[in-house]
């Protein structure tokens, strides 16, 4: 079912492109195809369509191996369960997959550069591809299983781990309409889901029959539990002030143009972000963002894997592509909570400014009617689907770097000072938050507290 999910991804984009693109050939096959899943109404298969009209138009030659295979299987009707499920995982899994590259390429500088140090400088220009070739060393490393060990929990921990964390992927957006599956519940669904990673982690230093695997596993355990409250009250809060679990309903409701409940229609600028509706919200962010550092395993908590304490933590014990799993799922999900904090206080894909934001939204702004009439409409659907795309990855990935500067500036602190922080700072501010929120929008009916009054709908 996790899986069969991925296949909406990029959908309504197809359907947007549908809606505002009249011509034959590429686009009757995309929006035909993104109106496959729930008789239209939720996702679709736009790239699928777009693949299949490709292969349609210039056919597989029959000098190909399983040519005959692949033109019958593109021109079934079959095609967007079979095609849209292995493009969208590809995309996903792939996006993963660079963004770790980049990001531990980019510590790696970070650190260098707060150290007064070059950093990875041998391996491709500036040292791009010194984090590729550590990736190819540790695909050729042989896989370790320590004789003592709970085999078949050994073995799987990892694939658990990096499991919970491509699943959350699943209701988060990439931009504007590009989104796996919208879910009803996709606040919920990231947060259940991530008990998964717990579990995980718990296999691996358990199977490991290591006792500073097994130290990491309690001190791992005790963390992750408790930081997941404070995570918690934060998603109640901003469930609580926008009425909705989606995560694209969260972000609609942040920017582009805003409907009161008059009906009236209002430009949505950066004062209507979460992170300004009203006096709390900026605390419950920094909340939300220490408690993120902290279910990441993150400096300056990062006692899960405390090299000086426990060696290596919990995978102490692992090598190999096991061991590159791990740290496949650290990054991802430090893109994950950078990512879910952009949704939920910084308007998610919307600039802030609300002429940029209109771009390839038909509306009859100065900037869209100018790019309408030198581009055309097609191509200003497109430019305005990848500047939304762009403002959120920009977003996301300066929260990402403000992670590593943190790491790089503050020590790490004690198991006591941790928990502390948790239960007598993190917790009471979190609640003190959702209090004074829901007093907030029970006294001005859900007004924006930099939105001159604005209560949409």
């Amino acid at each position: 079912m996790n899986l069969a999910v991925f296949t909406t991804f990029l959908g309504q984009a197809g359907q947007a492109i549908e809606e505002k693109v009249i011509e034959k050939g590429i686009v009757d096959f995309a929006a035909d195809y993104s109106t496959k899943w729930d008789g239209g109404g939720e996702g679709g298969l736009f790239l699928a369509g777009a693949v299949r009209w490709l292969v349609e138009t210039y056919t597989v030659p029959d000098w190909v191996p399983l040519s005959s295979v692949i033109n019958g299987t593109l021109g079934a009707e079959t095609f967007p369960e079979l095609g849209g499920l292995l493009i969208t995982i590809g995309m996903v899994f792939g996006f993963v997959n660079i963004f770790a590259i980049g990001a531990v390429w980019s510590e790696r500088k970070v650190s260098a550069h707060m150290q007064c140090r070059l950093g990875p400088m041998e391996v491709g220009p500036h040292g791009l591809l010194q984090t590729v070739a550590d990736g190819l060393k540790l695909l050729t490393k042989e896989d370790i299983i320590p004789r003592l060990a709970d085999k078949t929990l050994f073995a799987i921990a990892p694939a658990v781990v990096f499991a919970g964390v491509l699943m959350r992927f699943v209701p988060l957006p990439f931009g504007d309409q590009l989104i796996a599956s919208d879910l009803d519940l996709g606040l919920f669904f990231v947060a259940a889901v991530g008990a998964v990673e717990v579990l995980g982690v718990i296999m691996a230093g358990w199977a490991s029959n290591n006792k500073w695997s097994l130290f990491a596993t309690i001190r791992t355990a005790t963390q992750m539990v408790s930081y997941e409250i404070p995570i918690g009250i934060a998603f109640v809060t901003v469930i609580l002030c926008c009425g909705s679990f989606s995560l694209v309903d969260v972000v609609n409701m942040q920017g582009g143009t805003l409907t009161d409940i008059d009906g009236e229609a209002h430009n949505g600028w950066a004062w209507h972000w979460n992170l300004f509706r009203n006096p709390f919200m900026l605390i419950l962010a920094i909340t939300y963002f220490i408690a993120s550092l902290a279910e990441c395993k993150r400096a300056p908590f990062d006692l899960p894997e405390a090299e000086s304490e426990l060696v290596s933590g919990f995978h102490t014990e692992y090598t190999g592509m096991r061991f590159a799993l791990f740290f496949l799922a650290e990054y991802a999900a430090m893109y994950l909570v950078a990512a879910v904090a952009v949704v939920l206080f910084l308007g998610g894909w919307w600039s802030g400014i609300y002429w940029v934001d209109e771009i390839g939204m038909g509306t009859d702004t100065w900037l869209a009617s100018w790019l309408d009439g030198v581009l055309g409409p097609t191509l200003t659907a497109v430019l305005g689907v990848l500047i939304k795309v762009k403002v959120f990855l920009t977003k996301a990935f300066i929260l990402v770097f403000i992670q590593m500067w943190v790491r790089w500036t503050l020590p790490r602190v004690r198991l006591d000072q941790m928990m502390y922080v948790c239960w007598k700072v993190l917790l009471p501010a979190s609640l003190v938050c959702l209090i004074g929120s829901c007093l907030w929008e029970l006294a001005t009916g859900g007004a924006s507290f930099f939105g001159f009054g604005i209560v949409v709908k």
